[in-house]
This record gives structure tokens, C-alpha cells and sequence, in this order.
């Protein structure tokens, strides 16, 4: 038991500046980062998914941050697994381990775990996978809103494997996916405290816009353009990829690709906040305005 050791979660939507706020309190708090971001994992996405830069990498010591390859069968379970097995062994060293990233299933799954999701049957896989090559992803997404709107409203639309998983909970069970999540919580031996950051909406756009330029000039479509064989790995299957894969197959211009991007970014972002706005234990901060340290301070009571 760490009764006395305490997780902070740094949360929010994308290019809201988490990265910024960990590593100024990991060097607070002289501890370790674990990366809640489901695409930081994979080592070959580095551009695209906004990996903390190696001056960021070497200020504080990052976990989950180029961990796997893309071809490596990674889930949340195994993330949950994975994690609660590092933070018991980084507790024995820190009183205090920063967690932060926008992947709010991730989090939740260190925070409260999950119960059981049933397994689906590999015909039920399989018949979906058809569908979505025969009928298309938004075939998939209209049948996901009608089984389980609320799960709609928050999942990444873009990426078919996560639809699919629903998909499949939902006719293996004919409970909807979303009703998983809610079961009761597991109880950690450790204190959790939750900071949501946050900035006004024009704002944390034009971040978002600004950050897919730099991405652009950082030569973000030629690691896709490395990545085309592995087009069908889940992890590729998201915004920022996508996009160009449909570049490179001549379905649209670059300049179209790049604006696409953004405009995607932008839904998740919202999506994103979506989802946090629903957990009741987080604080929201303006991570240009507030004080994370004396926040973290008052909330930990000391």
C-alpha cells in the first residue's frame, strides 16, 4: 500500500501545453512522467503525435513515450497492467508520480480500472472488418451512434478500430460499450488528484493550427509517407495520418490534407474535453495563467 503517495493526472485536449506542465512539476516534485497518450507509445510516430521534444525527454524521465512498436498488440488492459506495475515500483522511490496525457480511456484506467469487457467472437470481428472495407467507416460510425450515443459523442470517429471494438461489445452482449465503463471503480492504494487544463477555445484552436504547421515543417508527411506500409496498423488508423495516406493515394491535394488535419484535430480536441468535462474529480486550471504548483499544493493539503 502507498497510502501516503500521491498521483497527480495531467489532463486535457490536445496542444493545451501538458507536456509543459509535467515537466515543470516533475522537476517540482523531483519524480518520473508516465505518459497517458495512446499513440506517445509507438516509436515510430514521433511527428505526428507531438512527442515530447529530446531537450523535454531529458528535462524529466518520461515513461510509455517510444515503449512499443506500432506492430505490437498494445491495449488500454495492458496499459492499465503495465502501469499500475510501474507506478507500485516508482512509488517505492517518489511520494509523488505525474501522469499526463489526453487519451481519457487511459487514464481512467489507471485511475479506476475496468471491469471485464467481454471477448468478442472472431466472426463478429471479422463480419465488421468486411463491413468496413465493403460499406466504408461512416457505415460504422452511423451504426455506433444508434447502438451507443454516448460513446459516440466521445470516441475518435477517425479510427475504425476503436469503433469496431464497440461495435463488438455491443452485439456480442447487447449492452452498449459506454456501459462498461461505468461499473464501479477499483480502489488504488495510492491518493489521485486530477488537473484539467485547459485555455478559451480561439486560443487552444490556433495552437492546435500553429502546432500542425510545425508539425508539417518537421516533416510530418514523410514519416507518414514511411509509415504507407504499415497504413493498417491500428495506431496509424488516427488523425494526422489518415489524412495523408488519402494524400498519397491522390484522393485530394496536400494543401487539403494539411487543412483537414487541423479541422480534425480540432473535433477531437472537443471530443476530448467532452469527456473530461464528465469527470467530476478534476480541477481545471489555465496553464498560462495559473499556479500548477501552489494548485497541486492546496490539493494534496499541504
Amino acid at each position: 500500500m502507498h497510502n501516503n503517495k500521491t498521483l497527480i493526472v495531467v489532463a486535457g485536449p490536445t496542444a493545451v501545453g501538458k507536456t509543459a506542465a509535467a515537466i515543470k512539476l516533475a522537476q517540482h516534485y523531483h519524480t518520473a512522467i508516465i505518459s497517458a497518450d495512446s499513440r506517445q507509445f509507438f516509436k515510430e510516430m514521433s511527428i505526428g503525435t507531438a512527442k515530447p521534444s529530446p531537450v523535454e525527454l531529458a528535462a524529466a524521465k518520461h515513461y510509455f513515450v517510444d515503449s512499443h512498436s506500432i506492430t505490437d498488440s498494445f491495449n488500454v488492459g495492458d496499459f492499465e497492467t503495465e502501469g499500475l506495475k510501474l507506478l507500485d515500483e516508482l512509488f517505492k522511490i517518489h511520494d509523488v508520480v505525474i501522469m499526463a496525457g489526453g487519451s481519457g480511456l487511459y487514464i481512467k484506467a489507471i485511475c479506476e480500472g475496468f471491469d471485464q469487457l467481454p471477448v468478442a467472437t472472431p466472426e463478429t470481428r471479422e463480419r465488421l472488418n468486411s463491413e468496413l472495407t465493403e460499406k466504408g467507416i461512416g457505415y460504422l460510425q452511423e451504426k455506433l451512434a444508434a447502438a451507443d450515443p454516448v460513446y459516440y459523442n466521445e470516441v475518435d470517429r477517425s479510427n475504425p478500430q476503436r469503433l469496431i471494438r464497440a461495435l463488438e461489445v455491443f452485439e456480442t452482449t447487447g449492452k452498449p460499450f459506454s456501459s462498461y465503463r461505468t461499473a464501479g471503480k477499483h480502489r488504488r492504494p495510492f491518493n489521485i488528484i486530477k488537473i484539467g487544463l485547459n485555455l478559451p477555445r480561439e486560443q487552444l484552436y490556433n495552437r492546435i493550427n500553429e502546432r500542425v504547421d510545425i508539425m508539417v515543417a518537421e516533416g510530418l508527411i514523410k514519416e507518414a509517407k514511411d509509415l504507407t506500409h504499415y497504413r493498417d496498423v491500428n495506431a496509424l488508423k488516427t488523425v494526422g495520418y489518415n489524412e495523408l495516406f488519402d494524400y498519397f493515394d491522390g484522393n485530394t491535394d496536400m494543401h487539403t490534407a494539411i487543412e483537414l488535419i487541423k479541422q480534425h484535430t480540432r473535433q477531437f480536441a472537443k471530443r476530448q474535453l467532452t469527456w473530461f468535462n464528465k469527470d467530476k474529480e478534476i480541477v481545471w486550471a489555465n496553464p498560462f495563467e495559473d499556479d500548477l504548483i501552489k494548485l497541486t499544493e492546496t490539493l494534496m493539503g499541504k
